[in-house]
């Protein structure tokens, strides 16, 4: 008689095998989707997210969603990927891995920071292979690189990448403390108003909340029963009968400046969105301005418990400097 004994199946070359792991202590807070991209080295964003979408992954034997925060000793099942198969894996092309090595502005031990070009999105999925996270991770693949926070696609201007995790848990720490109002990071942008603002500070208290138009996109509106939003809009000098202005947030929400601005009457030159149709059409064609006027110019905080300051900052964008100096 011949005994026959079960094995599991040996994965095919390139295929992961379905695996079980428990997060460790120095990856809590960690969402889901990053975790899982650095467990599957190599696969796309828009692989993760299918993945997860599909139920396939578990955490702790039940479904969760890409932005989960885990949890030390959290149970996340991993299903096997064909990593030759996911089609669009393809590295980014060289000309827009040189135009994002020339965006860096700052690095060091922990971070890396570049002047994000308008038009690149701060990762990947959505129809979109390459944001700057996988750009940059494909510019310094031996390099551990996780995103601290995400800027709109259309924006220009500073944004930060962890070189190590205790940065990024510190960073991230910070980030929620100014969720809260508490200013633990200066941040300032510089945009274009429609229209004459007053002289001085005009501060903008008012609460925002994001809902889904259908198709699921994104749109943010002021409603009483929104999240604490708080911008401070300061006019820089005023050119064509608009306002050129200096932004700072004391509160990270979506979309808080473009949104906030159109509050006041205000919208943001070149906001397709949120902003005023005919004005953008007049400054397309007048001044060349084909995108939103909104840079991130500046950051400032501090790591290691206060004790190491970090004031980062990035030049206007050119296509913004020469509409704006277009305008008389």
């Amino acid at each position: 008689m011949t005994v026959q004994t079960s094995r599991p199946p040996v994965p095919a070359a390139g295929k992961t095998a379905v695996r079980t792991v428990t997060v460790q202590a120095d990856r809590a807070g960690q969402r889901l989707d990053n975790y899982l991209l650095g467990q599957l080295k190599g696969a796309p964003r828009s692989l993760i997210y299918k993945l997860v979408r599909s139920g396939q992954v578990r955490v702790n034997g039940g479904r969760a969603k890409a932005e989960r925060k885990l949890e030390a000793g959290d149970e996340v099942r991993i299903p096997p990927v064909n990593l030759n198969e996911t089609g669009d894996n393809a590295p980014p092309p060289a000309g827009f891995l040189q135009r994002m090595e020339q965006a860096i502005v700052f690095e060091d031990a922990r971070l890396l920071v570049i002047n994000k070009p308008t038009g690149v999105a701060s990762h990947g999925g959505s129809g979109i292979s390459h944001g700057a996270i996988e750009t940059m991770r494909a510019l310094r693949p031996n390099q551990s690189l996780e995103l601290v926070h995400r800027l709109d696609r259309d924006t220009s201007g500073l944004l930060i990448l962890a070189k190590k995790r205790s940065a990024l848990t510190e960073l991230q720490a910070l980030m929620r403390e100014d969720s809260d109002g508490d200013r633990a990071i200066v941040k300032r942008y510089l945009t274009l108003l429609v229209g004459r603002m007053p002289d001085g500070v005009m501060t903008v208290d008012a609460p925002l909340h994001v809902g889904l138009r259908q198709g699921g996109e994104r749109h943010v509106q002021v409603n009483p029963g929104g999240k604490p939003s708080l911008s401070h809009f300061r006019v820089l000098e005023r050119r064509g009968g608009h306002s050129y202005c200096e932004v700072r947030i004391e509160t990270g929400r979506t979309h808080q400046i473009r949104v906030h601005a159109r509050h006041i009457g205000h919208p943001v030159a070149g906001d397709d969105k949120y902003g005023d149709a005919a004005v953008n059409k007049r400054l397309r064609e007048q001044i060349g301005l084909k995108r939103l006027f909104l840079h991130a110019a500046s950051l400032e905080f501090a790591l290691d418990g206060g004790k190491t300051p970090y004031v980062l900052n990035a030049p206007l964008a050119e296509d913004l400097r020469a509409a704006l100096n277009h305008l008389v």
